[in-house]
């Protein structure tokens, strides 16, 4: 198992004596009845996975072999490379590359068994001409999104063209702007654009959900689902109650604990000043574990249950907190940054981003530990 140990964390005991102070705990099993619960929004289609960017920082080995196990048949990936490592753990797994096919790399998507999402007429040509109806891919629509894609109008001219056969078009999909607005108008547009392409290709699976879209009601479901964020914890109703299982649980261990006085300052450039007499606890964790920089001042870590802000500046490899109204903290406690009351979405909007990027930028240092697998 990649990233560190598998054993279960010790309550309280964020990796001290294991060579970082810092402990991620991943709960597998937590992922695997994420899935079971977006599936089951659907109970007529099928439900694949995205596990592109380590399985969201989660550790796509862990992640992949977990949900295979669970009943997970078709999983997706950003790029070659990651493809290439998942087909490694899922030998027989449909594998789709969403970033789609680069010029030249024709031969090695057939060598691993690889699909490739096909955005462009150049990339329909290129995969038709080398795998000639023996080697699977997905056709991508662009309903509106304007990154990658065939354009609608193009899509639908591509009805009976004999690229589509010689393809190997198993499935025919696009990716929704606003999923996690339900009320945006694009929403609405799009799956009327979407099933307009879909019933140009007769007989040929469609995907058109994400996490948000999973919840968007039957006609953004098709015939796969295609959950992502959701899956590690992530809210996909924003502004509602989460419906998934939280994930990841994210300490840090306290190194020191001081005093200091009115008009002492911590950190770099002295960006904060004591206003009175405080007690300040200093965490074994920084930017370089993937905590971002951008929650200096604003975050908070949980010690004992109790919420306490974070001083100064977050620097590389150390965090300090202010500890005053957790007075039993010592050196060697655990401190929670994310977990209880500090789920995902709220470290993400506290530091001025997403869950998103809070997961996927979950540093590689930590010890990290595996449950429910």
């Amino acid at each position: 198992m990649p990233h560190g140990s598998t054993a279960p964390a010790a309550p309280g005991d964020p990796g001290t004596g294991s060579g970082h102070g810092a402990r991620l705990t991943v709960d597998l099993g937590a992922i695997t009845e994420n899935w079971r619960r977006l599936r089951a929004q659907a109970p007529g289609g099928a439900c694949a996975a995205v596990v592109k960017a380590d399985a969201y920082g989660c550790g796509l080995a862990a992640v992949a072999s977990a949900l295979w196990r669970a009943g997970c048949r078709t999983v997706f990936v950003a790029h070659l490379a990651e493809a290439e490592t998942a087909r490694l753990v899922l030998p027989e797994a449909a594998i789709y590359v969403l970033n789609g096919l680069e010029p030249g790399s024709a031969g090695t998507y057939a060598e691993r068994n690889l699909r490739p999402v096909l955005g462009s007429s150049e990339e329909l040509s290129e995969w038709a001409a080398f795998g000639r109806g023996a080697l699977p891919a997905a056709l991508h629509v662009d309903t509106g999104m304007n990154r990658l894609g065939l354009s609608v109008p193009d899509a639908l001219a591509l009805a009976g063209d004999p690229r589509i056969a010689a393809a190997g078009i198993d499935l025919v999909m696009s990716h929704l702007v606003s999923a996690e607005l339900p009320g945006e108008a694009v929403n609405a547009r799009q799956i009327a654009d979407f099933a307009r392409v879909r019933a140009a290709f007769p007989g040929i699976p469609a995907s058109l959900a994400n996490s948000s879209g999973v919840f968007l009601g039957a006609g953004a479901h098709h015939d796969l689902l295609r959950p992502g964020y959701a899956l590690f914890g992530g809210n996909p109703t924003p502004g509602g109650p989460n419906p998934m299982r939280p994930v990841v649980r994210l300490e840090a261990a306290i190194l020191q604990v001081r005093d200091v006085a009115a008009g002492d300052r911590v950190g770099y450039n002295g960006r904060w000043t004591a206003p009175g007499p405080r007690r300040l606890a200093t965490l074994s964790l920084g930017y370089a574990d993937g905590y971002p920089r951008a929650a200096s001042g604003r975050g908070h870590a949980l010690v004992g249950g109790v919420p306490c802000p974070m001083l100064g500046l977050v620097s590389m490899d150390l965090i300090v907190l202010d500890v005053t109204e957790a007075p039993a903290a010592k050196r060697g406690d655990a401190a929670v940054l994310i977990g209880d009351a500090l789920d995902l979405d709220t470290v993400g909007r506290t530091a001025g981003t997403i869950g998103y990027e809070i997961l996927t930028g979950l540093g590689s240092r930590y010890v990290r530990t595996y449950t429910g697998g």
